[in-house]
């Protein structure tokens, strides 16, 4: 008692000094001091008193709480904090997955014929229209060997017609006529190969579709199957992934599927059109095909992706992901009990986009601790503020 007694003194000797203190100053100075110089004279006496008293207060504190427990548990700090509720509503898991943009007509125009090139129509990145002509190549050689077997078709058709003329007359032998007859349908034949050949010279777009490389130089010399130019078509789009064996059974031919362009800033919903029946030894995944629709922006190669759902809960108990903490029982959340923290222990489902699915340990509409809920321990009292 005697202690606290002389605190409480010395808290009012010092009080006394301070006003004391104060109006010394404030009328050894004159009519010259302005009334802002006291009152800052006056507010550092206030706060030299109140370190004072925060000290002694503190210290009465400590010897109090060591001889009653109560005293200190009333007086313990109360933590501010936030909370959320523990939701009832749909939960989804979807597997997320990256996938590349291909077309089926995305092809290497190969030459057929040997030669030069002597023109090329088109440049990388020009659209090109069903038929129109891409490169060019010399058919001279061609074009020599048609006129050729041209001369010889007007000869062997007008002895073939004087033969059968004879023939029709019984004159002449029926070997003579049929061979003047095999003699022109072969030449017909041959003709219409080099004007087949004549035709190869001219590279043309099979379908309606993009230049995206030009694989020779005018004046270079190609042999057949020699790469010219690759050409991507503007439809028959599809989307492909690989995706873990984990998953094996999960997916199946015409599952929903949600596809994002990161590039683009926009989703559609489409389906899956194949799934891969063989696993990649290397990377233990296996090949699924996305339908993709025609769209405006989309080309060959771009990046996608896949939201595929595998988990469906329709009446789950859900909370934020980041609030469940663990020790060694496990995991738990803070729920507010009575002004108090208090550990709730839970049995977690699965996670997606910072949810989680809660199995066992809520069943909804409990206050949670959010902001703050690393500041608290069990018992701790709170104070639940607006967010």
């Amino acid at each position: 008692m005697k202690k606290y007694i002389y605190h409480y003194s010395n808290m009012k000797t010092f009080s006394r000094l301070s006003l004391a203190l104060a109006a010394a100053m404030t009328f050894s100075c004159g009519p010259q001091e302005s009334e802002l110089e006291a009152k800052k004279a006056q507010l550092k006496a206030y706060k030299d008193q109140y370190h004072e008293l925060k000290s002694s207060i503190s210290e009465l504190e400590k010897e109090i709480a060591a001889e009653d427990s109560t005293f200190a548990k009333n007086n313990r700090k109360s933590v501010l904090v936030t909370t959320v509720k523990a939701q009832n509503q749909a939960f989804e898991h979807y597997l997320e997955v990256t996938g590349s943009v291909l077309s089926k007509k995305n092809v290497n125009i190969s030459a057929e014929v040997a030669g030069r090139i002597e023109q090329i129509e088109v440049h990388e990145g020009m659209r090109a229209a069903k038929g129109e002509v891409l490169v060019s190549i010399d058919g001279e050689s061609i074009d020599n060997n048609i006129s050729e077997l041209e001369t010889q078709l007007d000869l062997a058709t007008t002895l073939y017609e004087k033969q059968k003329r004879l023939w029709d007359r019984e004159i002449g032998t029926e070997v003579q006529y049929l061979e003047a007859k095999n003699r022109v349908e072969s030449l017909e034949k041959n003709l219409a190969t080099l004007k087949t050949q004549k035709d190869k010279t001219t590279i043309r777009a099979p379908y309606h579709g993009t230049v995206e490389e030009v694989m020779v130089k005018l004046g270079e010399l190609v042999q057949p199957g020699m790469p010219i130019i690759n050409f991507v078509g503007e439809s028959d789009l599809y989307i492909e992934a690989d995706i873990s064996e984990a998953y094996v059974g999960v997916l199946e031919q015409g599952d929903s599927v949600r596809v994002e362009f990161p590039s683009l800033g926009r989703d559609i919903k489409t389906k899956v059109t194949a799934v891969g029946a063989i696993i990649n030894p290397s990377n233990r995944t296996f090949k699924v095909e996305v339908f993709l629709p025609s769209l405006k922006h989309i080309k060959p190669n771009m990046i996608s992706v896949l939201r595929i759902k595998d988990y469906e809960n329709k009446a789950a108990t859900t909370v934020p992901t980041n609030l469940i903490q663990r020790d060694n029982k496990g995991e738990y959340v803070y729920v507010v009990d009575k002004g108090q923290a208090k550990k709730q222990y839970i049995t977690k489902g699965e996670t997606y986009h910072r949810v989680s699915e809660i199995k066992d340990g809520l069943s909804g509409g409990e206050v949670l601790i959010d902001k703050g809920f690393r500041e608290v321990a069990e018992g701790s009292k709170v104070q639940i503020v607006e967010s």
